[in-house]
């Protein structure tokens, strides 16, 4: 018997999860999860903003993208949520155009609006 094992016995740490914490698992991955996606366009926007008189939107995300080697299926929803918010600060909907201003470019304020409908 190695000494890991007689030090972390398997009866401590068992391998599988009772069906209760593999579900308040699960959830707190996705809470994780999403909180770095927000964390992740709320930068890339501020990327394109800073970038506005340099490059386009689409080639500013694209640098943010590749620059912080973003994977694949994270860089795929994070480049699409932040086009929606920059989509919604640029064509507002019909209902709130009079309160959206064009240079609005932050997904807390897209948000917002939605919560407000």
């Amino acid at each position: 018997m190695s000494i890991l094992a007689k030090l972390f016995p398997e009866t401590l740490f068992p391998r599988k999860l009772s069906a209760d914490a593999e579900q308040r698992v699960r959830l707190a991955q996705a809470r994780a999860e999403e909180t770095l996606v927000r964390a992740h366009v709320d930068n890339a926007l501020m990327f394109v903003d800073t970038l506005a008189t340099d490059v386009g939107y689409e080639r500013a995300l694209d640098i943010y993208v590749r620059e912080l080697a973003i994977p694949d299926p994270l860089a795929s929803v994070v480049v699409t949520r932040a086009l929606v918010a920059l989509g919604e600060a640029l064509v507002p909907t019909a209902e709130g155009a009079d309160e959206v201003p064009p240079t609005a470019l932050r997904l807390d304020e897209a948000a917002a609006r939605r919560k407000r409908a």
